[in-house]
């Protein structure tokens, strides 16, 4: 995957971004909204890039891409489409992180604009769940410049405890 856009470019992993992967895991907004993707050390993140990088010609993925400023070549965070867990085969859902000093700027919305139709038709898909925390504002809003319909608020399984909720989804009609 490479895409560019004027501002960023999502393309493939390589091993090199380990720093950078391990230091945007350190922000606070990814300790509360994604604990799961905290790593404790620049090895940890290595070895996450190196079973990514083995996910993207599989079927199933997940697909995890970094995005990159165009200005600094900074990779400041990723994109990515993920199976739904415990849910029927084909559902997937987009998820996102940009680095606490970059947020605000519209990255987020400019990557997964320009990512989804380029991820669902290498996949072969016309539906993307975006599943957030309610209180998760600013991807809420993400999710709505991005075309995601609302679907569902209230209670439900997030990061294996039961928070609020919104679900929403995305369709390709192309």
């Amino acid at each position: 995957m490479n895409i560019k856009t004027s501002h960023l470019t999502i393309t493939t992993f390589s091993l090199d971004m380990a720093q950078s992967v391990y230091e945007n895991s350190q922000d606070d907004d990814i300790r509360r909204f994604v604990p799961d993707e905290v790593y404790d050390s620049v090895e940890e993140a290595r070895e996450v890039i190196e079973f990514l990088m083995s996910r993207y010609e599989s079927a199933d993925g997940p697909f995890v891409y970094p995005v990159i400023t165009n200005d600094s070549g900074k990779n400041i965070g990723y994109v990515q489409l993920c199976k739904l867990e415990l849910e029927e085969e084909g559902n997937w859902e987009i998820g996102y992180h940009i680095a606490k000093n970059f947020t605000g700027k519209g990255f987020a919305t400019e990557a997964v604009k320009v990512f989804l139709p380029a991820i669902s038709k290498k996949l072969n898909i016309k539906e993307v769940y975006g599943i957030c925390l309610a209180e998760n504002t600013a991807s809420v809003r993400v999710l709505e410049k991005c075309g995601f319909t609302k679907i569902y608020q209230g209670p439900g399984n997030y990061q294996g405890k039961e928070e609020q909720i919104i679900k929403t989804i995305w369709k390709n009609y192309n």
